[in-house]
């Protein structure tokens, strides 16, 4: 099982820790404010969270530090959720 970690800001100028993993073949995604100890964990990606996942791994897949096969599965996500919209 291979983790990718990114922060971002939320509009309350608050730091938001997200974590996704795969296991299995499945994208598991979970977030929690620096400001809580708890994590929330999604059962449907949103397509935001999606579209950040992807610049992550795209950024790591330039550097060979992830296959490419995960850089599409991650397309296929987010074209499934715009369709979903």
């Amino acid at each position: 099982m291979k983790k990718h970690e990114w922060r971002e800001n939320t509009d309350e100028g608050e730091t938001r820790l997200v974590t996704a993993s795969r296991h299995g073949g499945k994208w598991q995604l979970r977030s929690r404010l620096k400001s809580e100890t708890e994590w929330t964990t999604f059962p449907v990606i949103p397509l935001e969270d999606l579209e950040s996942l992807h610049e992550v791994l795209s950024n790591k897949y330039r550097r060979n530090r992830v296959p490419h096969e995960q850089v599409l599965e991650v397309e296929a996500l987010i074209e499934a959720a715009k369709l979903q919209s």
